[in-house]
């Protein structure tokens, strides 16, 4: 078996493969550990989310937030570095939140928290169970801390690549001056709408909650190609002729030929997940029945990600100030996604799920609005 070391450093497995893997390694050393889970922090809407998890047998927690200030105690522990020790969860947990009332169905009756951090900034919590009560002496403790560090690290080293490439992408949007098309806010948006979609498929799906957060973390990436379009067709105000609309489209090709170029410069091409990017740039514009670009000799249907982000990249860009159109009251955005379900261009089910989550997707809007409420990308055509 690797030693934990050789685990941290893998490329070719996602994390929670990687965590599961570390579990394994650790039961060797404490039996009692029947799940390893791990939650991660947004600072910007102060949200606790879970991200991946190790459960040896039952039903794992997945797609599970809480904002921190409605939960004291954790709230305390991330603040103060504190950890905290529960070795008899019936004595001290009431069913009042749906993961105090899962953890008392999943049958554990102890647990032990580790907040962690990137150098000073709190970064989630690992979280340690057990269905035997008093599962953990001192000296596991010290154990389990060396494997929070571990994890982590993990988490931080596979986070951190993924900003170094959002950050170069933004270094290339603004020597290129591109920020007019395309907004921060937009970005915030729209991989905000992307992630309230992707939770719901990922649970009709059996995906993990891994795959939800990459959704939200690659799809402001999606019209990466637009930085290769030439000013004088991106911007037009006017209908693109024929010549102009085949370099526009030309954008889902090269936005993958920059994804690729890269990260085998940033040494990222083994990254887990950058299928999940390489998707979403490429076929966010493919659509359902087989139309659309780029095209594809058999007709190929998009992948999941790439469904998700063209959903949510549409709505905004009808819901919100654009120098063309005034916003679309979200009724009648979902009547247009409607009509483009029915009409074999959308995915049905990340419309459906994104009226579910209407309110939300009204409080996004309103929260991460366009500083002067009139820039925008380009229409959704685009």
């Amino acid at each position: 078996m690797n030693a934990p070391s050789e685990i941290l450093g893998s490329k070719t497995d996602n994390l929670t493969a990687r965590l599961s893997t570390l579990h394994l390694h650790l039961l060797h050393s404490i039996p009692t550990v029947d799940r390893i889970g791990c939650a991660i922090y947004d600072k910007a809407e102060d949200v606790l989310k879970t991200f991946i998890n190790s459960t040896r047998s039952g039903e794992a927690l997945k797609g599970y937030e809480i904002r921190m200030s409605e939960c004291l105690s954790l709230a305390t522990l991330a603040r103060n570095g504190s950890l905290r020790l529960l070795p008899d969860l019936p004595a001290v947990l009431k069913p009042v939140t749906p993961h105090s009332a899962w953890l008392l169905r999943e049958g554990y009756l102890s647990s032990f928290t580790v907040p962690m951090y990137d150098q000073d900034d709190f970064t989630g919590f690992t979280f340690f169970d057990s269905r035997q009560k008093n599962a953990f002496a001192p000296a596991d403790q010290n154990v389990l801390l060396v494997y929070t560090n571990l994890i982590s690290l993990m988490l931080a080293h596979e986070l951190l690549t993924i900003q170094a490439l959002s950050g170069s992408v933004e270094v290339a949007r603004a020597f290129c001056d591109m920020r007019d098309f395309e907004t921060g806010a937009h970005l915030e948006r729209m991989a905000r709408y992307a992630r309230l979609i992707a939770k719901d498929i990922a649970t009709d799906q059996g995906l993990p909650d891994e795959f939800v957060e990459h959704v939200f973390l690659f799809a402001p990436l999606h019209d990466i190609g637009k930085i290769g379009i030439p000013d004088s067709i991106l911007l037009k105000p006017g209908k693109l002729d024929e010549k102009e609309w085949e370099i526009m489209k030309s954008h889902v090709s090269r936005g993958r030929a920059i994804i690729e170029k890269m990260t085998r410069g940033l040494n990222l091409e083994n990254l887990p997940n950058v299928t999940i990017m390489r998707n979403i740039v490429e076929y966010h514009h493919k659509c359902l029945d087989g139309s659309g670009y780029p095209e594809t000799p058999d007709g190929t249907r998009p992948p999941i990600e790439a469904r998700i982000t063209a959903v949510a990249d549409i709505f905004d860009a009808l819901t919100t100030r654009r120098p063309y159109k005034e916003p679309w009251p979200v009724a009648k955005a979902f009547e247009e996604l409607d009509r483009l379900v029915a009409a074999g261009k959308l995915d049905s089910a990340c419309v459906d799920s994104l009226r579910q989550h209407a309110g939300t997707a009204e409080h996004i809007r309103d929260t991460f609005m366009d500083p002067d409420n009139t820039k925008g990308s380009i229409p959704a055509a685009g």
